[in-house]
């Protein structure tokens, strides 16, 4: 039998990320009903790992426990000063700023696993080569987010040459409707098993990237969820029970002034052609950022391959 997991999606919780002078939510679903459209994509095993805090995997465990036919590993994705680390199979949130070694030891110390995620990417903090000193068990060689033509390839390539790590297959969803798109497989079925085949070695990364026009639609989607809040607070209609949702505590604390400016800001976003512009201008940075690394890359191809060999050698002693 084999099993399917996601191992590395988002809630609301992941907090706010930002584009120049515009800050947007990663992600506004609800841990409760992540959970449910977990199941019913199929997925044995689901990994919460929202940005620097636990307080979605805890809210997705209380959820997964209504079903049966899904195991909750509750993770956190990292932000260290070399870049991005996922632990999974934790208890404890584990603060952001540390250096790799220190976040990777506080992973050990749960007796949680360690993930690479997206390790050579072009546009959010990776690890990138320091994944050859670490102590990591597994990478991420394909995760769904990534959608240029380097970052999932590179980083099957390395993994190809160098047989050191687990290999994992990651929606990095940040809305439902981008869940799915990759995932995990391995022998077995539930979360003892797929931590047994990550620390042997025996899983494998399936899925592709997220189609454009969903990325396209996750980003309107956040965009109107975002305004919804904006109007709710300026029109003093926030509950009780909303003063708990990140999105709202962070929309509550902005000036009236600001408050404003980012309705006009997402008036324009959401003008039919906008987003559509938007991607295909991200498409090209893409490219371009993509032959700069080919181009750095190419004088060293030699020395690769011979420190591929030196660590190959090193690693049968």
């Amino acid at each position: 039998m084999l099993g399917r997991a996601d191992t590395h999606v988002h809630t609301k919780y992941s907090g706010f990320g930002s584009l120049g002078p515009l800050f947007f939510p990663e992600s506004v679903s609800d841990p409760e009903d992540v959970v449910k459209h977990a199941t019913k994509l199929g997925d044995d095993v689901l990994c919460i790992t929202d940005h620097n805090t636990m307080k979605g995997a805890f809210k997705a465990r209380d959820a997964a426990r209504a079903y049966d036919n899904l195991d909750l590993v509750m993770g956190e994705e990292i932000n260290t000063t070399d870049g991005e680390i996922i632990g999974l199979w934790l208890n404890e949130e584990i603060p952001r700023g540390m250096t790799a070694e220190e976040t990777i030891d506080a992973i050990r110390d749960q007796g949680g696993i360690v993930v690479a995620p997206h390790p050579f990417s072009l546009h959010v903090p990776a690890l990138q080569d320091r994944i050859f000193e670490l102590d990591i068990d597994a990478i991420e060689t394909i995760n769904a987010g990534h959608i240029d033509s380097y970052s999932n390839s590179h980083a099957q390539r390395i993994a190809n040459m160098y047989g050191r790590w687990a290999t994992l297959g990651a929606s990095d969803a940040h809305s439902m409707p981008t869940m799915g798109h990759a995932w995990t497989e391995y022998r077995g079925l539930g979360e003892d098993d797929l931590r047994r085949c990550i620390l042997k070695k025996e899983c494998y990364a399936r899925g592709y990237c997220v189609p454009i026009d969903k990325a396209i639609d996750w980003s309107i989607g956040v965009v109107m969820q975002a305004d919804m809040q904006i109007i709710k607070s300026m029109l003093g209609l926030i509950r009780s029970h909303d003063a708990e949702d990140p999105m709202q505590c962070k929309i509550q604390a902005l000036p009236t002034h600001k408050k404003i400016l980012g309705l006009i800001g997402s008036f324009f976003y959401l003008l039919p052609p906008v987003p559509h512009v938007a991607s295909i201008a991200s498409g090209r940075w893409f490219s371009k950022r993509i032959k700069q690394k080919l181009i750095a890359e190419k004088p060293d191809t030699n020395s690769m391959d011979m420190k591929s060999t030196e660590r190959s050698v090193d690693d049968l002693r």
